[in-house]
Order: C-alpha cells, then sequence, then structure tokens
C-alpha cells in the first residue's frame, strides 16, 4: 500500500469518525426537545415512554389555565416592546459607530457590547444588588429596560456588519444632488438595511420571550414570564402540561425567526423579480 492510500484511507476514517461524533452531539443535545414535544400529545398523565395514546388534552388544559396565559401575555408584550425598542437604539447606534468619527467612539462601543459578554446571571445578580442598594422596588418597567439591555449588543452588532457592507458610495450621491442627511438615510440607508432590522428584531424578540435567568432577578412580585412559569410549575410537579407548554416555547422561538427569515426571502425574491419590469 503506497503512503498516498494509506493517507487518504485514514483520511476518510478521521471524517467518518468525526461525523460520528457529531452525530452524537446533535442527538445528544436534541433528542431531550423531541421528548417533551411527543410527551405533550401523550394520554397519560404520567410522562413516559411507551405512549399510551395520542391526545390533546394538556393543550386544553394549558388554555383553560389563567395563569399560563398571563404569563403568555406579559412575555409577548415584554418581548415585542424589547424588540421594537432595541431595534430602533441599535440600527441608529450601529449607523453612528460605522459612520461617524467623535470622541469616545470606541467607549461606546465597548460599553453597547458589555452587556453580551457577562454572563447573564452576575448581570442579573449585579443589577438586582444596584436596585436594592438605591431602594428602588422592582417594577414591570425596569424588567423590561433589563431585556432591553441583553437585547442590544446583538442588534447593533448585526446592523453593524450590514452598514460596513453598504457602500458610503450611495449616500454621498444622494447628498451631493441635495437631499439630507436625513433623508438619505431614510431614502437610501434604511431600505439597504432591512435584512438587519428584521434580523435584529426577531432575534431581540427571542432573547427576550426565552429569557430566564434575568427575568428571575428582575420581576416584580406577582409577574410571571413564560420561563419563570414554567419554572414554578416545577417546583410542584412534573405535569404532562409542562410538556405541552415547553412544545409552545419550542414553536414560539424557533417558528418565528424561521417565518421571518422566509417572508424575508420572499420579498427578495420579489424585488429581484421587479427590477427587470422596472427597467423595462
Amino acid at each position: 500500500m503506497t503512503v498516498a492510500a494509506s493517507r487518504n484511507r485514514e483520511g476518510r476514517w478521521a471524517w467518518r469518525l468525526t461525523g460520528f461524533i457529531t452525530l452524537c452531539v446533535y442527538v445528544f443535545m436534541f433528542a431531550p426537545i423531541v421528548a417533551t414535544v411527543l410527551l405533550s400529545f401523550n394520554s397519560s398523565m404520567f410522562g413516559g415512554f411507551p405512549m399510551t395514546g395520542f391526545s390533546l388534552q394538556w393543550y386544553g388544559k394549558l388554555l383553560a389555565n389563567d395563569q399560563v396565559l398571563t404569563a403568555f401575555r406579559t412575555s409577548m408584550w415584554i418581548a415585542l416592546v424589547t424588540a421594537a425598542v432595541t431595534t430602533a437604539v441599535g440600527v441608529v447606534t450601529a449607523f453612528a459607530l460605522v459612520r461617524f468619527e467623535f470622541r469616545g467612539k470606541q467607549a461606546l462601543g465597548t460599553l453597547v457590547i458589555l452587556p453580551a459578554l457577562v454572563p447573564e446571571t452576575i448581570l442579573g445578580v449585579g443589577l438586582l444588588v444596584l436596585i436594592k442598594a438605591v431602594d428602588q422596588p422592582r417594577t414591570l418597567l425596569l424588567l423590561v429596560l433589563g431585556h432591553i439591555l441583553l437585547a442590544v449588543p446583538y442588534v447593533v452588532l448585526i446592523a453593524q456588519a450590514r452598514m460596513i457592507a453598504i457602500r458610503r458610495v450611495y449616500e454621498e450621491a444622494a447628498l451631493s444632488l441635495g437631499a439630507s442627511r436625513m433623508a438619505s438615510f431614510r431614502e437610501i440607508t434604511l431600505p439597504l438595511l432591512v435584512p438587519a432590522v428584521v434580523a435584529g428584531a426577531l432575534l431581540a424578540f427571542t432573547i427576550s420571550f426565552d429569557n430566564t435567568s434575568a427575568s428571575l432577578f428582575w420581576r416584580p412580585a406577582g409577574v410571571e414570564t413564560m420561563p419563570t412559569q414554567i419554572l414554578s410549575m416545577l417546583k410542584i410537579s412534573i405535569s404532562p402540561e409542562i410538556n405541552a407548554l415547553g412544545t409552545v416555547m419550542i414553536l414560539v422561538t424557533v417558528g418565528i425567526p424561521l417565518i421571518g427569515g422566509l417572508i424575508l426571502q420572499g420579498f427578495t425574491i420579489l424585488r429581484r423579480r421587479g427590477k427587470p419590469e422596472e427597467r423595462a
């Protein structure tokens, strides 16, 4: 056997071993999620395999559970507000960091990204200690501001990456034709930023809706979000309703970004198809 053939054989075995290890990692990560979804349709109240039958009764009980519905509405409201505010703040901040030179620019960039570098638990405990030190009661407004603080860095990073890819000549051409800087941003830059705006908004929504550690520290008494509601239900007993609730969380946190991506892809395809007609 030649040296080249031996190396090719070793390379094939290395790729096979890498693929097998990768498959094991994916199974280890996603098997609990698949089990949760399957058990949410189990007719037995004792979760486990083999399943005794198919039933939607646990989803019906979720719809009749006022605490779960209240937590869902609270999480949706907080996530929507967080997505709207962080998208606006993130896009403006990214535009300023990429297009302008000013004193303290590097410090501002570091300060904006800092919450993404600090673990959420440490950040949650630190802000909770600060709230207690200034004798400020925990309110829903502070919880929303905390979620905004956690989501802003990711929106800024996405918008920054898109802004760097947008050439300055488009804005300079608009300015040279008499457009104001605000009009240039609104008519030229913002339409080119749409993919980053949509991606940032969806990511901010998902981060806020699925946040657990920070919400535990910042939520006021009597207010529950979906993740904290699941934790409170787990303290009492492991009910099949939790599997149904976990499935709903999976659908929201995974489904909304996928739907947003498909919608954005559809708009892109329609825009490309419309360009020849416009030229004609």
